[in-house]
């Protein structure tokens, strides 16, 4: 009787391991193949990036030679056939668990492949924000030390125009990645509320004389009218 149960339990896994075997294999070739395809569209992508010359672009806002000098080099072709390759990874690991029937692992997958391309978005985001900052940083210098403005002004005014629109890059690369969407729109809000309310106090307080001048000469020029 004890014989009978455990041949008949051989048997029966036996049985199953044959029936899983060629959906095991087919998982198998489906991954390796899937990899290679993937590490090769990964190289094309990267090499279309920096076909398009957008590592020189990048290059010019001084981010690549800051990320180089804390020991961290990076390129824009880089990070794209980076994001590329693991798309199509992630795309090949659906299909391996749809073969070998993990649904929850298939569902989770799913969320991964879904997510990926708001990263891919968040990075043109942020990379075409940094590309405009630097030009309008660029634009706003020369413009100003062509108005003949005082030089002090000239740094100053640049850089605020500059992180103004970093600023609102971040912020709107982060909404896109779908990070505390809620909590970004009340740190904007506070930031702007901050910046008026500092503009409001620099100049209150800092052009206090000047207003207080110009009101006498007002008067001034009222009295002789009368």
């Amino acid at each position: 009787m004890w014989a009978q149960t455990i041949v008949y339990s051989f048997q029966n896994m036996w049985t199953q391991f044959t029936d899983f075997l060629p959906e095991l294999l087919s998982a198998l070739i489906v991954l390796v193949v899937g990899l290679l395809i993937a590490a090769a569209l990964g190289k094309l992508a990267a090499k279309i990036i920096s076909l398009a010359k957008l590592d020189d672009l990048l290059a010019k806002t001084g981010l690549t030679q800051k990320a180089e000098n804390a020991g961290l080099p990076i390129s824009l072709s880089g990070i794209f056939g980076w994001l590329v390759k693991w798309f199509f990874i992630v795309v090949i690991l659906i299909a391996v668990a749809d073969i070998l029937q993990w649904s929850q692992i298939t569902s989770f997958l799913n969320a991964v492949a879904l997510y990926i391309p708001n990263v891919l978005i968040a990075v043109i985001i942020l990379t075409v924000g940094l590309i405009v900052a630097q030009f309008v940083y660029n634009v706003v210098e020369k413009g100003i030390k062509v108005s003949k403005a005082p030089t002090s002004a000239v740094k100053p005014l640049a850089a605020l125009s500059k992180w103004a629109i970093i600023i609102f890059t971040l912020m709107a690369a982060l909404i896109q990645l779908g990070v505390a969407t809620s909590l970004i729109e009340i740190l904007f809000t506070g930031l702007v509320a901050m910046l008026a309310l500092a503009g409001g106090l620099a100049f209150g307080l800092g052009g206090k004389e000047r207003a207080s001048r110009w009101l006498d000469v007002i008067e001034r020029e009222i009295s002789k009218k009368d």
